[in-house]
Protein backbone atom coordinates (compact mmCIF):
# COMPACT_ATOMS: atom_id res chain seq x y z
CA UNK A 1 0.00 0.00 0.00
CA UNK A 2 2.70 2.46 0.91
CA UNK A 3 4.63 2.00 -2.10
CA UNK A 4 1.09 2.18 -3.96
CA UNK A 5 0.59 5.30 -2.68
CA UNK A 6 4.03 6.56 -3.59
CA UNK A 7 3.46 5.15 -7.12
CA UNK A 8 0.04 7.85 -7.17
CA UNK A 9 2.29 10.56 -6.31
CA UNK A 10 4.74 10.01 -8.43
CA UNK A 11 1.91 9.86 -11.09
CA UNK A 12 0.34 12.85 -10.25
CA UNK A 13 4.08 14.49 -10.54
CA UNK A 14 4.11 13.30 -14.46
CA UNK A 15 0.22 14.61 -14.80
CA UNK A 16 1.14 18.10 -13.47
CA UNK A 17 4.57 18.51 -15.42
CA UNK A 18 2.40 17.23 -18.51
CA UNK A 19 -0.55 19.81 -18.37
CA UNK A 20 1.74 22.91 -18.09
CA UNK A 21 3.95 21.11 -21.29
CA UNK A 22 7.21 21.03 -19.22
CA UNK A 23 9.97 18.39 -19.79
CA UNK A 24 10.73 15.75 -17.31
CA UNK A 25 13.89 14.76 -18.12
CA UNK A 26 16.44 17.32 -19.30
CA UNK A 27 18.20 17.36 -22.96
CA UNK A 28 21.66 16.44 -22.55
CA UNK A 29 22.74 17.34 -25.91
CA UNK A 30 21.71 20.79 -25.89
CA UNK A 31 21.91 21.60 -21.83
CA UNK A 32 25.12 23.40 -20.82
CA UNK A 33 26.20 21.55 -17.60
CA UNK A 34 28.24 25.06 -16.86
CA UNK A 35 25.15 27.40 -17.49
CA UNK A 36 23.15 29.21 -14.53
CA UNK A 37 19.63 29.00 -13.72
CA UNK A 38 16.82 26.51 -13.25
CA UNK A 39 16.87 23.71 -10.97
CA UNK A 40 19.73 21.25 -10.96
CA UNK A 41 18.42 18.04 -12.98
CA UNK A 42 20.40 16.14 -9.82
CA UNK A 43 18.79 18.08 -7.20
CA UNK A 44 15.35 17.23 -8.91
CA UNK A 45 16.09 13.39 -8.52
CA UNK A 46 17.31 13.59 -5.55
CA UNK A 47 14.19 15.21 -4.24
CA UNK A 48 11.91 12.67 -5.95
CA UNK A 49 13.92 9.99 -4.11
CA UNK A 50 13.58 12.08 -0.93
CA UNK A 51 10.12 12.45 -1.61
CA UNK A 52 9.77 8.60 -2.12
CA UNK A 53 11.50 7.65 1.15
CA UNK A 54 9.40 10.56 2.89
CA UNK A 55 6.14 9.41 2.02
CA UNK A 56 6.10 5.38 2.60
CA UNK A 57 7.84 6.32 6.35
CA UNK A 58 4.98 8.36 6.99
CA UNK A 59 2.50 6.54 5.47
CA UNK A 60 4.35 3.71 7.53
CA UNK A 61 3.60 5.81 10.96
CA UNK A 62 0.46 7.01 10.26
CA UNK A 63 -1.48 4.75 8.20
CA UNK A 64 -2.39 8.18 6.40
CA UNK A 65 -2.31 7.84 2.51
CA UNK A 66 -3.04 11.52 2.02
CA UNK A 67 0.12 12.30 4.43
CA UNK A 68 2.28 10.06 2.35
CA UNK A 69 1.13 11.29 -1.14
CA UNK A 70 1.42 14.99 0.13
CA UNK A 71 5.08 14.17 1.98
CA UNK A 72 6.30 12.89 -1.76
CA UNK A 73 4.79 16.03 -3.57
CA UNK A 74 6.45 18.38 -1.19
CA UNK A 75 10.15 16.55 -0.98
CA UNK A 76 9.60 17.07 -4.76
CA UNK A 77 8.77 20.14 -5.59
CA UNK A 78 11.05 21.44 -2.63
CA UNK A 79 13.60 22.61 -4.90
CA UNK A 80 11.52 25.21 -7.51
CA UNK A 81 9.36 26.58 -4.01
CA UNK A 82 12.30 27.23 -2.10
CA UNK A 83 14.74 27.87 -5.04
CA UNK A 84 17.21 31.62 -4.80
CA UNK A 85 16.16 32.88 -8.22
CA UNK A 86 19.13 31.29 -10.53
CA UNK A 87 16.44 31.10 -13.25
CA UNK A 88 15.22 34.61 -12.95
CA UNK A 89 19.36 35.75 -12.67
CA UNK A 90 20.14 33.81 -15.69
CA UNK A 91 17.81 35.55 -18.05
CA UNK A 92 19.08 38.94 -16.60
CA UNK A 93 22.53 37.55 -17.64
CA UNK A 94 21.39 36.49 -20.62
CA UNK A 95 19.72 40.12 -21.32
CA UNK A 96 22.62 41.21 -20.48
CA UNK A 97 25.13 39.69 -22.60
CA UNK A 98 22.73 39.96 -25.63
CA UNK A 99 23.25 44.05 -24.78
CA UNK A 100 27.46 43.44 -24.80
CA UNK A 101 26.94 41.44 -28.25
CA UNK A 102 25.48 44.49 -29.61
CA UNK A 103 28.02 46.74 -28.85
CA UNK A 104 30.59 44.59 -30.06
CA UNK A 105 28.94 44.24 -33.24
CA UNK A 106 28.76 48.11 -33.82
CA UNK A 107 32.44 48.82 -32.69
CA UNK A 108 33.73 45.87 -35.36
CA UNK A 109 31.75 47.43 -37.76
CA UNK A 110 33.29 50.78 -37.96
CA UNK A 111 36.71 48.80 -38.27
CA UNK A 112 35.36 45.98 -40.40
CA UNK A 113 34.60 46.01 -44.04
CA UNK A 114 30.87 45.01 -43.64
CA UNK A 115 28.27 43.96 -41.51
CA UNK A 116 28.79 40.28 -41.96
CA UNK A 117 32.67 40.43 -41.36
CA UNK A 118 31.71 42.53 -38.51
CA UNK A 119 29.14 39.65 -36.95
CA UNK A 120 31.50 36.98 -37.95
CA UNK A 121 34.19 38.45 -35.72
CA UNK A 122 31.89 38.59 -33.18
CA UNK A 123 31.51 34.85 -33.36
CA UNK A 124 34.73 34.66 -31.52
CA UNK A 125 34.37 37.38 -28.30
CA UNK A 126 30.57 37.00 -27.68
CA UNK A 127 29.61 37.11 -24.20
CA UNK A 128 29.37 33.36 -22.55
CA UNK A 129 26.25 33.18 -21.64
CA UNK A 130 25.15 33.67 -25.54
CA UNK A 131 28.75 31.94 -27.03
CA UNK A 132 27.29 28.87 -28.01
CA UNK A 133 24.23 30.82 -30.43
CA UNK A 134 26.46 32.69 -32.03
CA UNK A 135 28.86 30.01 -32.59
CA UNK A 136 26.22 28.09 -34.83
CA UNK A 137 25.42 31.42 -36.53
CA UNK A 138 29.07 32.06 -37.89
CA UNK A 139 28.94 28.52 -38.89
CA UNK A 140 25.42 28.90 -40.84
CA UNK A 141 26.40 32.00 -42.25
CA UNK A 142 29.02 29.85 -44.28
CA UNK A 143 26.05 27.68 -45.96
CA UNK A 144 23.61 30.76 -46.08
CA UNK A 145 22.28 33.95 -46.70
CA UNK A 146 23.04 36.46 -44.14
CA UNK A 147 19.84 37.44 -43.42
CA UNK A 148 18.48 33.81 -42.87
CA UNK A 149 21.26 33.16 -40.63
CA UNK A 150 19.99 35.93 -38.76
CA UNK A 151 16.27 34.88 -38.33
CA UNK A 152 17.70 31.22 -37.22
CA UNK A 153 20.06 33.51 -34.65
CA UNK A 154 16.66 34.96 -33.05
CA UNK A 155 14.93 31.17 -32.59
CA UNK A 156 18.49 30.23 -30.97
CA UNK A 157 18.51 32.84 -28.49
CA UNK A 158 14.71 33.41 -28.10
CA UNK A 159 14.66 36.57 -26.43
CA UNK A 160 12.43 39.62 -27.03
CA UNK A 161 15.41 41.57 -26.71
CA UNK A 162 17.73 39.93 -29.26
CA UNK A 163 14.61 39.90 -31.07
CA UNK A 164 15.20 43.69 -32.04
CA UNK A 165 18.83 43.49 -32.49
CA UNK A 166 17.62 40.94 -35.40
CA UNK A 167 15.36 42.80 -37.00
CA UNK A 168 17.63 45.46 -37.54
CA UNK A 169 20.24 43.62 -38.74
CA UNK A 170 18.06 42.08 -41.16
CA UNK A 171 16.50 45.10 -41.99
CA UNK A 172 20.72 47.00 -42.30
CA UNK A 173 20.83 44.02 -44.49
CA UNK A 174 18.14 43.96 -46.95
CA UNK A 175 18.43 47.93 -47.54
CA UNK A 176 22.05 48.01 -47.13
CA UNK A 177 22.03 50.42 -44.76
CA UNK A 178 25.28 52.30 -43.94
CA UNK A 179 24.63 53.67 -40.21
CA UNK A 180 24.01 51.57 -38.50
CA UNK A 181 26.16 52.21 -35.34
CA UNK A 182 23.91 54.65 -34.16
CA UNK A 183 20.48 52.36 -33.64
CA UNK A 184 22.51 49.65 -32.09
CA UNK A 185 23.83 52.17 -29.91
CA UNK A 186 20.37 53.07 -28.87
CA UNK A 187 19.32 49.29 -29.04
CA UNK A 188 21.83 48.64 -26.36
CA UNK A 189 21.36 51.49 -23.89
CA UNK A 190 17.71 50.32 -24.30
CA UNK A 191 18.42 46.91 -23.30
CA UNK A 192 20.81 47.78 -20.28
CA UNK A 193 18.22 49.84 -18.73
CA UNK A 194 16.09 46.98 -18.94
CA UNK A 195 18.48 45.25 -17.17
CA UNK A 196 18.87 47.37 -14.50
CA UNK A 197 14.95 47.45 -13.87
CA UNK A 198 14.61 43.68 -13.53
CA UNK A 199 17.61 43.91 -11.39
CA UNK A 200 15.90 46.60 -9.09
CA UNK A 201 12.63 44.16 -9.31
CA UNK A 202 14.86 41.12 -8.46
CA UNK A 203 16.08 42.64 -4.87
CA UNK A 204 12.99 43.08 -4.00
CA UNK A 205 11.19 39.98 -4.91
CA UNK A 206 14.11 38.47 -3.11
CA UNK A 207 12.69 39.13 0.01
CA UNK A 208 9.77 37.14 -1.01
CA UNK A 209 10.77 34.08 -1.58
CA UNK A 210 13.00 34.79 1.81
CA UNK A 211 9.24 34.90 3.61
CA UNK A 212 8.39 31.50 1.26
CA UNK A 213 11.24 29.68 2.66
CA UNK A 214 10.54 30.80 7.00
CA UNK A 215 6.70 29.72 6.03
CA UNK A 216 7.31 26.49 4.28
CA UNK A 217 10.04 25.73 7.47
CA UNK A 218 7.62 26.99 10.24
CA UNK A 219 5.13 24.84 8.61
CA UNK A 220 6.79 21.78 8.59
CA UNK A 221 8.47 21.63 12.28
CA UNK A 222 4.92 22.22 13.59
CA UNK A 223 3.60 19.10 11.69
CA UNK A 224 6.41 17.90 12.69
CA UNK A 225 6.45 18.64 16.38
CA UNK A 226 2.40 17.90 16.23
CA UNK A 227 2.88 14.23 14.56
CA UNK A 228 5.64 13.40 17.29
CA UNK A 229 3.67 14.75 20.10
CA UNK A 230 0.24 14.83 19.11
CA UNK A 231 -1.30 12.11 20.76
CA UNK A 232 -4.92 11.75 20.69
CA UNK A 233 -5.44 15.08 18.71
CA UNK A 234 -4.49 13.36 15.78
CA UNK A 235 -7.35 10.24 16.70
CA UNK A 236 -10.07 11.75 14.04
CA UNK A 237 -7.60 11.93 11.00
CA UNK A 238 -7.86 8.20 11.45
CA UNK A 239 -10.99 8.28 9.49
CA UNK A 240 -11.97 8.80 6.34
CA UNK A 241 -13.47 11.97 6.73
CA UNK A 242 -10.10 12.78 8.26
CA UNK A 243 -8.61 12.49 5.33
CA UNK A 244 -10.47 14.49 3.42
CA UNK A 245 -10.07 17.08 5.73
CA UNK A 246 -6.62 16.25 5.86
CA UNK A 247 -6.54 16.72 1.64
CA UNK A 248 -8.20 19.99 2.34
CA UNK A 249 -5.53 21.30 4.06
CA UNK A 250 -2.88 20.15 2.33
CA UNK A 251 -4.04 21.76 -0.89
CA UNK A 252 -4.57 24.67 1.24
CA UNK A 253 -0.76 25.18 1.97
CA UNK A 254 0.30 23.58 -1.51
CA UNK A 255 -1.75 26.44 -3.07
CA UNK A 256 -0.23 29.10 -0.91
CA UNK A 257 3.35 28.16 -1.35
CA UNK A 258 2.61 28.12 -5.01
CA UNK A 259 1.51 31.76 -5.11
CA UNK A 260 4.30 32.69 -2.85
CA UNK A 261 6.42 30.95 -5.71
CA UNK A 262 4.52 33.13 -8.20
CA UNK A 263 5.13 35.96 -6.31
CA UNK A 264 8.93 35.89 -6.72
CA UNK A 265 8.99 35.06 -9.69
CA UNK A 266 10.02 37.87 -13.00
CA UNK A 267 7.97 38.34 -16.20
CA UNK A 268 9.84 38.26 -19.41
CA UNK A 269 8.45 39.83 -22.14
CA UNK A 270 6.83 37.20 -25.11
CA UNK A 271 8.72 37.38 -28.27
CA UNK A 272 7.03 39.19 -31.40
CA UNK A 273 9.75 40.75 -34.06
CA UNK A 274 11.23 37.83 -34.61
CA UNK A 275 8.21 35.86 -35.96
CA UNK A 276 7.07 39.09 -37.87
CA UNK A 277 10.30 38.74 -39.96
CA UNK A 278 9.75 35.28 -40.38
CA UNK A 279 6.11 35.68 -41.92
CA UNK A 280 7.76 38.77 -43.87
CA UNK A 281 10.61 36.86 -45.51
CA UNK A 282 8.35 33.72 -46.26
Amino acid sequence: MALFGALIGFGLLLVSYGVRGQQVLPDIEKRDPNAAGGVNPRLQVAGVFVGLVAGFGLYSLTGWPVLGVFAFLVASYLPRLVGDGNEVKAEIAKTEAIATWCEMVRDSIAGAAGLEQALLASGEVAPIAIRPEVHRFVGRVERMPLTDALIALGDDLDHASSDMIVVALVNAVRMEARDLAPLLTRLAMSIREDVRTRQRVLVGRARIRTSARIVIGVTVLTMTLILARGGALLEPYDTFFGQIWLALCCATFTAGAFLLRSFGQLEMPERFSARRVRQESA
